[in-house]
C-alpha cells in the first residue's frame, strides 16, 4: 500500500493536512533535540522527509523503513542520506546504537506497537531521547466532532482527486480514529521501559508529540541485540540490498 503512494506520499500529505505536517515536523526536530556529530534513528521514515533537517544539521540520521517503494524515492532525492529498510518490531541495529530515537506517523501502522516500542529502548543509548509524533484525539469535544467528520468523510473524498491511491487514505482515517488517546500512548511508553514520559498537544489535539528517555545505565541484554542482526533475513534483507542501488 504504501509502495503505491510513494511517489506523491509528501504532497499529498501537506494537501490533506492544510500544510500543518511541516509545523508539526519541525516540533519534533526540537523535541528531539541532538546536536551535530550525534546519531539519530527516525523510524518509518518513509521518503525521508523527516530526516532532511538532521542530515542538514551535521546529525548522523539513519532513515529507516519498511516500505521498498518509499525508500527508493528518498535515495533518489537525497543521496546523502542513509536508508535501510528494516522490520519496526525487530530492528537491524545492535543495542545502544542511537543517542535519539524518532517515529512520526508511523507507530499506529506497526502490527506490534508495543513491541516497537522495546525495540526503540533497546537501540537507544541509556539517557537518550525518544520522540514521537502521532494523530491522536483532539481534547475539546466539538473540536473532536468536526475533526472525526473530516477523517470519515472529506478526507477519503479529497485523497480521490489528488492520491493514486485513495484507498490507503481511506485506511489512514480508520486508523488515526481507532488509535489510543494521549494518555494511553503514556502508558505504552511507561510500560516498555521509558521514563519521563511527557507529551504536548499540537493542532488542539489532532496530533500529539510524546517525548521519553531511556533509563541511564540501563542494561540491555547483548543476545537480544545479536539475536535481532542475526533474524534479520528474508524479505527486508532484500530489501536492504535492494535499496542500496537507488537506480534500480
Amino acid at each position: 500500500m504504501f509502495d503505491d503512494v510513494a511517489p506523491k506520499y509528501d504532497v499529498v500529505n501537506d494537501v490533506l493536512s492544510m500544510g500543518q505536517t511541516r509545523r508539526w515536523r519541525k516540533v519534533v526536530v526540537e523535541a528531539v533535540g541532538v546536536s551535530r556529530g550525534q546519531s539519530v534513528l527516525d523510524l518509518a521514515a518513509g521518503t525521508g522527509t523527516s530526516s532532511e533537517p538532521y542530515a542538514d544539521s551535521g546529525i548522523n540520521v539513519i532513515a529507516c523503513d519498511f516500505s521498498l517503494g518509499m525508500l527508493k524515492v528518498g535515495k533518489r532525492r537525497r543521496p546523502d542520506i542513509d536508508f535501510i529498510a528494516g522490520d519496526a518490531t525487530r530492528l537491524p541495529f545492535a543495542d545502544n546504537t542511537f543517542d535519539a530515537s524518532t517515529i512520526s506517523f508511523g507507530l499506529r501502522n506497526v502490527n506490534e506497537p508495543k513491541k516497537a516500542l522495546a525495540e526503540m529502548l533497546r537501540v537507544t543509548k541509556p539517557g537518550g531521547r525518544l520522540v514521537i509524533a502521532e494523530f491522536s484525539q483532539p481534547v475539546v469535544p466539538l473540536w473532536r466532532t468536526m475533526y472525526t467528520e473530516y477523517l470519515m468523510r472529506a478526507l477519503p473524498a479529497m485523497a480521490v482527486k489528488v492520491s493514486s491511491n485513495p484507498d490507503a487514505y481511506v485506511y489512514l482515517a480508520e486508523s488515526i480514529r481507532a488509535w489510543p488517546d494521549q494518555d494511553h500512548l503514556a502508558a505504552w511508553l511507561q510500560e516498555a521501559g521509558w521514563e519521563s514520559v511527557t507529551y504536548r498537544n499540537l493542532s488542539g489535539g489532532i496530533v500529539a508529540v510524546h517525548r521519553a528517555q531511556k533509563p541511564a545505565g540501563t542494561a540491555t541484554d547483548p543476545a537480544a541485540g545479536a539475536a535481532a542482526l542475526a533474524n534479520h533475513t528474508g524479505p527486508v534483507a532484500k530489501l536492504r540490498r535492494n535499496i542500496a542501488r537507488p537506480g534500480r
